[in-house]
């Protein structure tokens, strides 16, 4: 993956001559959402709205691996039946909490908001990803959210559909993040934004994937004792060096923004 700014790069060659204004960021930032940006699953926050705050049996013996996106539409299905509405699912998307530090983090963020591109790539869906962000005040940060299609149909429902396909054997059929940050960064070089370092805050399986295709400039920041965190240290004693990318366990995203703030103080 080409990188600019290494060694002698441009925005250092250059600085204060004259280059047109603004400055592409230097830092490419991909957040996922659950047990991520928020401090739970939203999938299964919904529930809450549910009869009796649980779903029947059927329905949860009818998850089978590998199909968790089928799922979650026969759950929304379920719930539309039940007579939840918009304003139901709403309402619980905007009052689940974030994870310890994440609005220092994205305050962090915002302050020095022309030196990072920030994405987010989530398989939730997007109706539920936008209503949390809103209500936190932090939806503007993101570039471009990538995330399951979610809509409300004629009869009130809120239905789900898959993201893409892809051949990947490590991710759920309908979505691979690695697909989506690789197409995004070949992408952004087309439009000639390219990033010094990419920075990945995951904790779930699905986001050791996309972190695999980080180089050794990089930075991946998995939740501290979630699967992304565990899956990076079973590949490490497997197979030293494999993953390239430096490897900053977090508990709280206060800890993300002082090492992010450190990355900054060492200017180029």
């Amino acid at each position: 993956m080409k990188r600019c700014c290494e060694g002698v790069g441009l925005p250092c060659l250059f600085k204060g001559v004259g280059m047109a204004s603004p400055r592409p960021p230097r830092y490419l930032l991909v957040f996922d959402f659950d047990e991520t940006i928020i401090n739970e699953n939203s999938d299964d926050s919904i529930v809450r709205v549910a009869p009796g705050q649980e779903l029947p049996e059927r329905i949860r013996q009818s998850l089978q691996q590998g199909s968790y996106n089928e799922y979650m539409q026969r759950v929304l299905t379920y719930l539309g039946d039940q007579g939840v509405k918009m304003g139901d699912f709403k309402s619980v998307y905007e009052n689940i909490p974030l994870s310890p530090g994440m609005p220092d983090l994205f305050q962090f963020l915002s302050k020095h908001h022309e030196l990072f591109e920030i994405i987010l790539i989530s398989d939730a869906n997007m109706f539920g990803i936008e209503s949390t962000l809103r209500a936190a005040g932090f939806f503007s940060l993101f570039r471009k959210v990538f995330s399951n299609p979610s809509s409300f149909d004629k009869r009130g429902y809120l239905t789900l559909g898959p993201y893409h396909s892809h051949k990947c054997l490590d991710c759920p059929a309908n979505m691979c993040k690695r697909k989506i940050l690789t197409e995004y960064l070949a992408e952004r070089a087309q439009e000639e934004v390219e990033f010094q370092r990419v920075f990945y805050v995951g904790d779930g399986a699905n986001d050791f994937c996309p972190s695999m295709t980080l180089t050794s400039a990089d930075v991946a920041f998995p939740r501290k004792g979630y699967p992304m965190h565990r899956m990076a240290q079973e590949m490490e004693k497997k197979q030293p060096g494999a993953f390239q990318a430096t490897l900053v366990p977090w508990e709280s995203a206060t800890e993300v923004a002082r090492y992010l703030q450190e990355v900054l103080k060492k200017k180029c």
